[in-house]
């Protein structure tokens, strides 16, 4: 048993090696939770071995495994984690025990007793006080300690006691682990029932001692988890990096901005290109419906608007054509419908800036120069030289 507790402990040395996810903002300090959170109740099936300060001298077989000084057991506890470190546990434990002395032969006997141990741990999570809370780490390693009281139902004894044993639990979810423990009760006055008349100074076996190993599920109540304190001071430091980068993309970007306004600071007026030129001296069409003298859609007016520009900016003339389909109406009707067409376009030159003065019109009468025939119902304007 006590190889098992040193291997167990050696063990718990190297949990260091199952490493934390690393978040440069947050300290390893948690914060405080409520009182109802990190509560936990564990079961469990013991095999528990005693050794009797009767057998003292005796020569018994020493092994945990013995009948005469072994059985299983059972037991239940209900405690709460404080901080990822630190937590208190009551436990209970017992049912089956055994009452180890030697008869007149030497020969070991083992009488059946029934018994309970009630005990107050102070649990002490290694993992998270050596390598930093995680709560995803698989494997935590906890020694505890502690003390309490037993007693012996098939006596009818009680004895104060003092206990200790490393618990060990493995992650299976988030409110649930399997544990593995081990563990000692030091039994101050006896309580198996033996028949000892003189205890003096003999050291461990001088007291009824219980060692037992224990294999159970731990189920986490409510919250199980601890929320990490954020580090101010890292923080600040990280925004302060952001702000660098991005004051450098902005100086960056400022003096791309200065080297472009130098280069369109030191370009040469870039000649009119005779396309435009071309583009105001060639007719803009405005469309009517048949017999209609109001434009009949507003959209032609857009390349309308173009051309009043260019004459308001160089103070040209304009020339208003207006047009009928000679298929429709008779030739004195469609020289007036062509002039009022013309009149309407001239109108709208006005409304946009244009003076009338420098605004010609000219109805043109009925024309087949368009197919289909209804493109021939419109008026054009154009820059006159």
């Amino acid at each position: 048993m006590r190889k098992l507790l040193i291997v167990l402990a050696f063990a718990g040395v190297s949990m260091c090696s199952m490493a934390q996810d690393a978040d440069p903002t947050l300290k390893h300090s948690v914060a405080t939770n409520s009182f109802w959170s990190n509560w936990f109740i564990q079961v469990g099936g013991e095999w528990n071995a005693w050794y009797s300060s009767e057998e003292h001298g005796n020569g018994l077989d020493r092994s945990p495994f013995k009948d005469f000084r072994s059985s299983p057991a059972a037991s239940i506890a209900v405690g709460k984690w404080f901080t990822p470190g630190l937590g208190l546990r009551t436990k209970l434990q017992g049912v089956w025990g055994k009452t180890v002395y030697a008869d007149k032969a030497g020969k070991p006997v083992g009488d059946d007793n029934k018994y309970w141990i009630l005990n107050e741990h102070a649990l002490f999570n290694l993992s998270n006080m050596l390598c930093g809370y995680n709560p995803n780490r698989v494997w935590n390693f906890i020694p505890f300690a502690g003390a309490g009281f037993g007693r012996t139902m098939t006596h009818n004894l009680y004895a104060m006691d003092l206990s200790v044993g490393i618990l060990n639990t493995f992650r299976l979810g988030q409110h649930v682990a399997l544990h593995l423990e081990a563990g000692w009760n030091r039994l101050e006055t006896d309580i198996d029932g033996g028949t000892e008349k003189s205890i003096g100074n003999r050291g461990w076996d001088s007291h009824d001692n219980n060692f037992y190993g224990e294999l159970g599920l731990t189920f986490n109540l409510g919250k199980a988890s601890w929320d990490r304190v954020p580090d101010v001071d890292a923080i600040k430091a990280l925004s302060q990096s952001q702000i660098d980068a991005l004051n450098a993309q902005l100086n960056d970007a400022n003096a791309e901005n200065a080297r472009l306004k130098d280069m369109l600071a030191n370009q040469k007026p870039a000649e009119t290109p005779a396309t435009v030129k071309e583009f105001v001296t060639t007719p803009v069409s405005v469309f009517f419906n048949i017999n209609k003298t109001n434009i009949a859609s507003q959209k032609d007016l857009v390349n309308v608007q173009a051309v009043a520009k260019y004459a308001k900016e160089n103070n040209s003339r304009l020339m208003v054509n207006g047009y009928a389909d000679s298929a429709t109406g008779k030739p004195k009707y469609n020289q007036w419908l062509s002039e009022e067409r013309a009149k309407t376009v001239a109108n709208e030159l006005v409304k946009m800036g244009v003076s009338r003065d420098n605004i010609s019109t000219k109805g043109n009468g009925g024309v087949d120069e368009l197919s289909p025939i209804s493109f021939n119902r419109r008026a054009t304007v154009q820059v006159s030289e």
